[in-house]
């Protein structure tokens, strides 16, 4: 029985195809095989029905070491110029559905910004800029908390009258959640919700998980991957309606 000669010399042509002794007579499609030789891809529902998968771009995949960033989501407008990884979109996707079933509601804010108290003049405020720049409002308790009120009501009111929750996890909001703080009570009304997106900035992943599991399992954005703009620019997509 004649054997495909395409390990070797490979079918990049049709004239390749017709030389081999195996494949010569069968479909004239590209490479010499047929269409039916492999299944044809569907995209998951998540991602938009143009993608096609680039080298290395597997949809499988956690938030260390992801795939080559390639893809664009149904929500991602006209020109955008940002690209995200499957797995992204993956757990995006369901943020999303609760912003546009959110959106009909007036007078809400698009982020809750949910930090640690060390991190109000660093981290958290460079986040809370970049995101009020792209024309995203953020409840942050830094200018959104009066003195003289309450600060756990305060809180109550952001949580419930913003779209998205944003976690900020950082070194600093590790050591606070095990004291069971403010930080703490933000993050347990918030994990009761399909509404959390957590962004790792100066940690691991790995060092969260040691201190919550559950937050942990939710898969986010990570400066370590890409510059905090890029992360606020993909959250300013994610919450544009």
């Amino acid at each position: 029985m004649a054997r495909c000669t395409a390990p070797v010399d490979g079918h990049r042509t049709a004239s390749g195809a017709a030389a081999c002794p195996a494949c010569r007579g069968r479909s004239r499609g590209y490479g010499g095989y047929g269409h039916s030789s492999y299944p044809s891809y569907s995209p998951p529902s998540y991602l938009p029905p143009s993608y096609v998968p680039s080298a290395g771009s597997g949809v499988s995949g956690s938030s260390g070491g992801r795939s080559s960033r390639s893809v664009k989501p149904k929500w991602a407008r006209a020109g955008s110029s940002v690209f995200y990884t499957p797995t992204e979109v993956q757990a995006l996707t369901p943020i999303r559905q609760t912003v546009e079933q959110r959106g009909t509601q007036p007078d809400l804010r698009d982020v809750f910004l949910c930090h640690a108290w060390d991190d109000r003049q660093g981290a958290a405020k460079q986040l809370h800029d970049l995101l009020e720049s792209k024309g995203v409002s953020v409840w942050f308790s830094e200018k959104d908390v009066n003195l003289g009120t309450p600060l756990l009501r305060a809180i109550d009111k952001g949580l419930a009258n913003s779209r998205v929750g944003i976690v900020l996890v950082t070194p600093a909001l590790l050591l606070r959640l095990p004291k069971e703080g403010i930080a703490d009570k933000e993050l347990s009304a918030l994990l009761a919700l399909e509404r959390l997106v957590p962004v790792v900035h100066g940690t691991t992943y790995e060092a969260l998980r040691d201190v919550s599991p559950l937050l942990a399992s939710r898969t986010g954005l990570d400066t370590a991957e890409e510059p905090m703009a890029d992360v606020a620019a993909k959250l300013a997509e994610l919450v544009a309606l």
